[in-house]
């Protein structure tokens, strides 16, 4: 009562009458769900999410005014909003790690699935065996294969579009980026696999079929990160460099480029981590190995997504073995992702020109 009265004095909605609120909203999506869905804990809290917006409104319009009610449930709203895309997030990383790490250990890291006659035995008696190192490998080579075409082959596209590109060109390139945008990613690797088909033959699967695939996949992404990055650089900034008479290239080389070098490489990160988990184009360009294949030129790989999905499906006897190494595959996979966040974040940072730090 002190807490709603100070409120009504001040006319203003205090920390505190948003906890009362919530309390009784919690109280009120209780009974609500008792009475229509059971005493279930989800239905408690889908009842008090969708009831709490609504019950901060009426509060703010009974103690403030129409104004800051409106102000109020818009904040309530996004805040909602977040947490509703958050949980499902960090449910997902949470199951990944408690299901994984319980197989995330030295054989798993070390080892392949060439596995013996004494490897089954041991692995029909509880042990740990096999493991995903061959996979490790395999994805770290087919995706740089893919970021080298990429990377460079957007970024180029890119500068021309901002830079150079004037008319129909632009514009049907512009397009075709769109509709690249949209490829599912099984195209891709139909058309990487008809691609090394024609050139080396039927039953060609090979680590570079599958950097061609998943590049496929990245280009657009890079296109137009780049694109929108490099439109953001002031024209003042090329305008001065113009003025002193250095030419456009080297412009673009010395000015351009490192203004909007983070951008750029957050951009390439996120292409990166749109492609490293695609399963479907690998299954049909790279194939599944048992052993570890360095050479992308020749031979099938094993990359994580595909091995993960073998794990789970064909997960073999015991099937409690194959499934623990699934999911620590898969939390490898986080971890690689992570990694890659971090190191982009890190060479943003440290490449970005000091005026801008």
């Amino acid at each position: 009562m002190s807490t709603l009265a100070t409120s009504m004095t001040s006319r203003r909605m205090s920390n505190q009458g948003h906890v009362a609120v919530g309390l009784a909203t919690v109280a009120v999506g209780f009974a609500v769900s008792a009475a229509l869905n059971g005493l279930s804990p989800s239905w408690v809290i889908v009842w008090s999410f969708m009831l709490y917006p609504i019950a901060v409104y009426v509060s703010s319009r009974i103690l403030e005014d129409r104004r800051q009610a409106t102000d109020r449930l818009v904040r309530v709203s996004v805040t909602l909003a977040f947490v509703v895309v958050v949980l499902p997030l960090a449910s997902l990383v949470w199951t990944v790690i408690r299901e994984g790490a319980a197989r995330f250990d030295a054989t798993f890291l070390t080892g392949n699935m060439r596995l013996t006659p004494e490897d089954l035995a041991a692995q029909n008696g509880g042990e740990a065996v096999g493991g995903a190192f061959h996979a490790m490998v395999g994805t770290l080579i087919v995706t740089s294969v893919a970021a080298l075409i990429a990377i460079p082959l957007g970024l180029f596209t890119a500068i021309y579009l901002v830079e150079y590109g004037r008319g129909r060109l632009v514009k049907a390139i512009t397009s075709m980026v769109d509709v690249m945008t949209g490829i599912p990613s099984i195209v891709a690797g139909l058309f990487s696999y008809a691609l090394f088909v024609l050139i080396l033959g039927p039953g060609t699967r090979t680590g570079l079929a599958g950097g061609v695939a998943l590049s496929v996949l990245m280009t657009p992404v890079v296109v137009r990160s780049a694109e929108e990055m490099l439109r953001l650089v002031p024209n003042e900034l090329r305008e001065a460099s113009y003025a002193l008479g250095v030419p456009r290239w080297k412009t673009i080389v010395k000015v351009v480029l490192p203004t909007a070098i983070a951008g750029i490489l957050t951009g390439s990160t996120l292409a990166i981590a749109r492609v490293i988990g695609e399963t479907a184009p690998l299954l049909v360009t790279v194939g599944l190995a048992q052993e570890t294949n360095l050479n992308p030129f020749d031979g099938r790989m094993t990359t994580l997504p595909v091995y993960t999905y073998y794990q789970y499906v064909q997960p073999g006897i015991p099937t409690d073995a194959g499934q623990s190494r699934a999911w620590a595959a898969a939390l490898m996979l986080v971890i690689i992702v992570a990694v890659l966040f971090t190191l982009g974040r890190v060479l943003a940072r440290v490449l970005q020109p000091k005026g801008m730090r």
